[in-house]
């Protein structure tokens, strides 16, 4: 298993919401646990349905002075089967925003730990377009927004307009292109807007 988190300390342990406990001891808190807790106490229909934008929940937090809390995770790292389980877990921890990287050949931009990852992921057989098919599985069954972290590459192979639709599609709120060339800014832009209305 390749995700576990850590409590931040033994004197308080990571609780979910009205579930019990799951750690071991050494204090690490396994991920597979924790989604299938999660996964056996779905939550009430019609959650997805109150998901706030990106904008509205960040305009949420600053009202209440509260800093969002946006975990990152790889999709495909192991496989997308855990990438849905670990989504479904970071909304029932109270994540505000999921940041989910698609995985790419040539991460420049990302660190050491993060290039790792999106290796496995290709390695695994992950694409941008299995990435968008799980996602349009699990978005509706998530209280927060999921925005996707993309390198420009993908999304010039598949044409931006193409891409933003599918990303929306998805239920994809928003995308982080780390290398959108600065001439493109204004073009991708508008493209991303018209897809998203």
């Amino acid at each position: 298993m390749a995700f576990t988190m850590k409590a931040s300390s033994s004197s308080a342990p990571l609780r979910l919401p009205g579930r019990r406990v799951v750690a071991t001891a050494t204090g690490r808190v396994s991920v597979r646990k924790l989604a299938a807790e999660a996964v056996l106490s779905p939550f009430p229909v019609g959650r997805a349905e109150r998901r706030l934008s990106v904008s509205q929940t960040m305009s949420r937090l600053k009202e209440k002075g509260k800093t969002a809390f946006i975990p990152y995770i790889t999709a495909g790292d192991p496989d997308l089967e855990t990438t849905a389980e670990a989504l479904r877990l970071l909304d029932s921890c109270g994540a505000d925003v999921i940041e989910l990287g698609v995985p790419f050949s040539d991460p420049y931009a990302d660190g050491p730990v993060l290039q790792a990852s999106a290796a496995r992921a290709l390695a695994g057989g992950a694409t941008p377009d299995a990435v968008l098919s799980m996602l349009k599985e699990v978005t509706p069954e998530l209280s927060c927004p999921v925005v996707i972290f993309s390198y420009f590459g993908p999304i010039v192979r598949r044409g931006p307009a193409n891409f933003t639709a599918a990303a929306k599609a998805a239920g994809v709120q928003g995308l982080l292109v780390p290398d959108l060339p600065y001439v493109e800014t204004c073009t991708f832009r508008s493209e991303a807007t018209l897809k998203a209305t």
